[in-house]
């Protein structure tokens, strides 16, 4: 299961807060972004429970990190 976590960070944080959700378990990409949220995440895990397990986690406690949304991946095909 793939998903997209749009991280708001904490002015200041953002480069370390990157390098830290970049070393993650199950976080594909981490890049900083411009608008509402600094940051968007990539991750990949085995099923919901597992998504919601690196969000809660992991990723939230990353200094820097103010709040998420995660946005679950629905394939098409």
């Amino acid at each position: 299961m793939k998903a997209y976590v749009l991280i708001k960070l904490q002015t200041g944080e953002i480069v370390e807060a990157l390098h830290q959700l970049r070393r993650l378990k199950g976080v594909v990409s981490a890049d900083m972004t411009f608008g509402p949220y600094d940051a968007v995440a990539t991750i990949e895990a085995p099923d919901l429970k597992s998504v919601g397990q690196v969000v809660a986690a992991d990723i939230q406690p990353v200094i820097g990190v103010l709040d998420t949304l995660t946005c679950l991946v629905v394939d098409v095909e």
